[in-house]
């Protein structure tokens, strides 16, 4: 970690050379470079620093007219920011931003966390692992870590979290094999999809898995999965009891097991998405290095959930355990259900890992890649613009290609019910 304060000299420099680029720094005194800064990853086109604005790390990177710090003090921390992008106050750690982002003052956002083209959110945010599709808009004081999100069309056709919304990804039994999935990756990168809607004052429960066009009342609590599309969802309240407790004792381990690998699946194939089709879009050194971003992110985000997946099998085996003793050491549904888990679990990780670090690409990824290069060829390189003009088979096709990324790695591991 570099020391957070340096001499006054090494600051004005760094200060004076990023206005010298110009970069607009209207209170120069009140703004903190420190010295591991590369300059020359900070755009001089257009980019705003307001006071209190502090950048820390190697990695951070400014591109044209972004703008920081209007509302409040925000801190950078090997942050990569992308054009037009507004982030009014906060700390931001990690994260990437595509571009055409506006994030409001308060915000917290660390490490693993995604905010594709056009995502927004509103103030008082606190995103960790957590990766937004193109126009996903979150109101204000929501927490929504280990979270993905897609569906809608446009920013008045969007995806949206209520104000007041939680994701609550912390269980009884101290683990985090907790990620929702709110639509999915093979549908939802081709910015065609009915949007969901979170309802404000309420919250879900992970893991679970929401289908596209799905809305959840304002105030409910959803615990369940609806994995049918266009539906709504109200989640109810609990009367007053108190029930024994089994203390790291699992329920539901095939939901739980199931959803994880579901997540997981999608975050591989989003990968390749990531691999082959967005360099496409790579034009000069700034959105190379983006992208560079986008991708250490992503794999950041599947080592996260894979660890997990390492510390929930561990409890299960513990939970296998106390389910023994209680039966005398009898089995019975739930222990074998434990049994089937746990050595699935066994062989996850070689399955991410094989389908994840793969460069192998299929005969219908190739033509779909291809089919996206001569778009461009034709309308230029804006993503969200190619990507939605796409005809409709050729969407199909790369919905299909990444579909069968998912059922290769989900096929072996899912528990059917």
């Amino acid at each position: 970690m570099p020391k957070i304060f340096n001499t006054g000299f090494m600051i004005n420099k760094k200060i004076a050379l990023l206005r010298q680029k110009g970069v607009n720094i209207p209170n120069p005194e009140s703004v903190y470079i420190c010295e591991n800064v590369n300059l020359n990853r900070i755009s001089g086109q257009g980019v705003t620093l307001y006071a209190g604005t502090k950048i820390i790390g190697e990695r951070s990177l400014i591109l044209a007219n972004a703008r920081i710090g209007y509302e409040a003090p925000v801190t950078l921390e090997n942050t990569l920011v992308g054009e037009n992008t507004r982030l009014n106050g906060g700390f931001f750690q990690d994260a990437v931003f595509a571009g055409d982002n506006d994030f409001g003052s308060g915000g917290h956002v660390r490490s693993g966390t995604i905010l594709e083209e056009e995502a927004n959110a509103a103030h008082t945010v606190g995103l960790k692992q957590t990766i937004l599709f193109p126009f996903v808009t979150l109101g204000s004081l929501i927490n929504f870590c280990d979270c993905f999100m897609a569906g809608g069309t446009s920013r008045k056709d969007h995806s949206e979290v209520g104000s007041s919304f939680i994701h609550f990804n912390y269980t009884p039994n101290q683990d985090k094999a907790t990620p929702s999935m709110m639509g999915n990756v093979h549908q939802g990168v081709m910015l065609n999809q009915r949007p969901i809607f979170m309802g404000g004052q309420g919250g879900i429960v992970g893991p679970l898995r929401i289908g596209y066009g799905c809305l959840t009342a304002a105030g409910s609590i959803i615990r369940k999965n609806e994995l049918k599309n266009d539906r709504m969802i109200l989640g109810g309240g609990f009367k007053e009891v108190s029930l024994p407790r089994r203390v790291g004792v699992y329920s539901q381990v095939d939901t739980i097991l199931n959803n994880n690998i579901m997540y997981i699946a999608g975050l591989i194939s989003l990968n390749a998405w990531y691999h082959h089709v967005r360099p496409l879009f790579v034009h000069d050194y700034f959105s190379g290095e983006l992208l560079l971003g986008m991708q250490k992110n992503l794999a950041d985000c599947i080592d996260e959930r894979i660890k997990r997946m390492k510390i929930f099998n561990e409890k299960l085996v513990i939970s296998k355990k106390i389910l023994l003793a209680d039966s005398k050491g009898k089995e019975t549904g739930a222990i074998c259900l434990h049994d089937t888990a746990i050595k699935r679990l066994k062989k996850a990780e070689n399955i991410f890992r094989a389908n994840m670090y793969s460069d192998k690409i299929t005969r219908e990824g190739e033509s779909f890649v291809r089919a996206i290069e001569l778009v461009i060829e034709d309308k230029g390189q804006n993503y969200i613009t190619i990507i939605q003009s796409l005809d409709p088979q050729v969407a199909l096709a790369g919905s299909s290609w990444l579909y069968c990324i998912e059922e290769k790695i989900t096929a072996p591991l899912l528990i059917c019910k």
